[in-house]
């Protein structure tokens, strides 16, 4: 096996893609945050342009798990084909847990982390994200995966202020379970800045120019006769100077000396405040808050984290170049963060739209392009694979399909078996867009079919372009569109855009072929779909670098 390219983007299950294509020894870092068994349904929900929220919301994922054959299956393989103490381990949790949702996610996440292990180079470690629901049995995998004596700390994330539970304390932390492959792991000791308070009493003096700073003693720690000579009329404490001459110099040179006005008191030195790394970070974290509503950096996708925490988690455990991997990328705050400190990265996510949402993201942010500055593996880049993930699930095709013009997806689940909650009235997905002066909010509706097409769904199509008093109406379709469509199509008119005095066809039929070829809606350039991330300068993962 070769070393994976840098900067890749992987659509479909983390552990057949760890197993066929990242190769042993190749990662520097691993984090994952995945989902907790919290028997919970999360779900994006989009806003329009102007802060209404959308009545469609898509559930990302449901994070229950169930015990069913293909856990059996993935069990059995636990427990006769990895080393014994795994095997041991997961065998020894199944007869005290039994058989249910609990311990099909033990099952699902082992046999992950024997994988992510197995990458992993012997300088390199693991972050894992989780919460009370089983941060307690995924202590026990880790150790025996990893080794007892290779689990370095279990940091504590305050991830929301105070609020009222019913029978229980509130809920507000999160723990990160941090485990390294072997004693040469690499560590970059972070620092936060000293609180007020300490600033105050410490550093209570200031030059001319307004440099904070505080004195220290000069003395040698310990008794050096080659130390002890008198300066500038200051006799030497009895140990000598903690200085040679040449650097007693040179330290006065460069003002760093505070003389008092007495000779029979020595010197002191100056220590600046700005030249000080601040408090060393300890495992209680209380000073990354989470994203609220109105962060900037908010993408409105569940469970995404601040990006903060994870520039701290990558500046400590890698180095610029190193490779970071996010088995479960979701929409990409991990590869932000690597992408921003300058390292390269890997992205695994399971869902089309999480793949989209991290496009747009490294876009926006970035500037980055598909092709030109990363890959994505796994999504479909023929007609033939359009055609098999559509048989194999309509939804992630769907939202596959509206990426390709990067509309907003509305409705439906992560699983086709799932279906669709609430009504749709006609609408995969939307683009909003400003197109006057006034800044009133206009869409482009789109429908995706993967099945047999006539004229009546264009028909159909028009019709919900009037009643919805939408701009455009897109009509994205596998199968070829019949000249019957096209007749159709033609017969709806066009949007006259007052923005830019261009008429549009108010209803338009792409063909995934086309969209593979570089097909594109015609529309007003000023689009949106998503919620832009917010762009980051060039020198800000530098700066960072140089302040940590």
């Amino acid at each position: 096996m070769t070393t994976p390219p840098p900067n890749t983007l992987y659509y479909g299950d983390n552990l057949d893609i760890l197993r066929r294509y990242i190769p042993t020894a190749s990662v520097d870092l691993v984090y994952l945050d995945p989902p907790f068994n919290s028997n919970r349904s999360y779900n994006v929900l989009f806003r329009e342009e102007s802060g209404k929220e959308s009545e469609a919301q898509i559930t990302a994922f449901d994070d229950t798990w169930h015990w069913n054959h293909a856990t059996e299956q993935l069990y059995t393989e636990l427990v006769t084909d990895i080393n014994g103490d795994v095997g041991a381990m997961i065998g020894a949790l199944r007869g005290v847990i039994g058989t249910n949702q609990m311990m099909a996610y033990l099952v699902m996440m082992a046999a992950r982390l024997v994988e992510l292990h197995r990458v992993l180079k012997p300088t390199g470690s693991l972050y894992l994200h989780c919460d009370p629901t089983a941060s307690h049995y995924l202590k026990v995998v880790l150790d025996t995966i990893f080794g007892a004596k290779n689990f370095r700390n279990e940091i504590v994330w305050r991830r929301t202020s105070a609020h009222s539970d019913s029978k229980t304390w509130s809920r507000l932390t999160d723990s990160i379970l941090f485990f390294a492959k072997s004693d040469a792991n690499v560590w970059n000791p972070q620092h936060a800045p000293h609180d007020e308070a300490y600033i105050r009493s410490k550093y209570r003096h200031q030059d001319a120019d307004g440099r904070r700073y505080m004195l220290d003693n000069m003395r040698s720690p310990n008794p050096r006769p080659n130390l002890t000579y008198e300066w500038k009329g200051h006799q030497p404490h009895p140990n000598g100077w903690a200085y040679s001459r040449e650097t007693m110099e040179r330290l006065d040179s460069e003002g760093r000396i505070w003389y008092p006005g007495d000779t029979s008191k020595r010197p002191r030195l100056k220590r600046y405040l700005d030249e000080m790394s601040g408090t060393l970070m300890g495992s209680l974290w209380t000073d990354i808050p989470p994203i609220n509503s109105q962060a900037a950096e908010r993408l409105g996708y569940p469970t995404q984290k601040p990006q903060a925490l994870l520039e701290r988690i990558i500046a400590a455990s890698s180095n610029p170049g190193d490779l970071v991997l996010d088995p479960f990328a979701g929409c990409g705050t991990t590869v932000a963060a690597a992408q921003k400190l300058g390292r390269r990265w890997i992205g695994i996510d399971i869902t089309h739209l999480s793949i989209a949402l991290l496009k747009y993201r490294l876009k926006d942010a970035f500037d980055l392009e598909e092709k030109r500055d990363y890959q994505v593996i796994g999504e479909p880049e023929d007609l033939g694979s359009a055609r098999q993930l559509a048989q194999d699930d309509r939804y992630q095709f769907q939202w596959w399909a509206l990426s390709l013009i990067q509309a907003r997806p509305l409705g439906g689940q992560a699983g086709s078996r799932e279906g669709k909650k609430g009504s749709d009235k006609g609408i995969d997905g939307v683009v909003p867009f400003i197109d006057d002066a006034g800044g009133k909010p206009k869409r482009a509706i789109v429908q995706v079919k993967s099945g047999k097409v006539k004229s009546g769904d264009i028909r159909d199509l028009a019709g919900t372009v009037q009643r919805e008093d939408a701009a455009i109406g897109v009509f994205i379709t596998l199968e070829p569109a019949t000249r019957d469509m096209t007749t159709e199509a033609a017969a709806a008119g066009v949007y006259r855009s007052p923005g830019w005095g261009k008429d549009y066809p108010r209803v338009q039929i792409l063909t995934i072929e086309e969209l593979l070829r570089g097909a594109d809606v015609k529309m007003p350039p000023a689009s949106m779909a998503f919620r832009v991330a917010p762009r980051v300068r060039p020198d800000e993962g530098r700066q960072m670098e140089m302040e940590v």
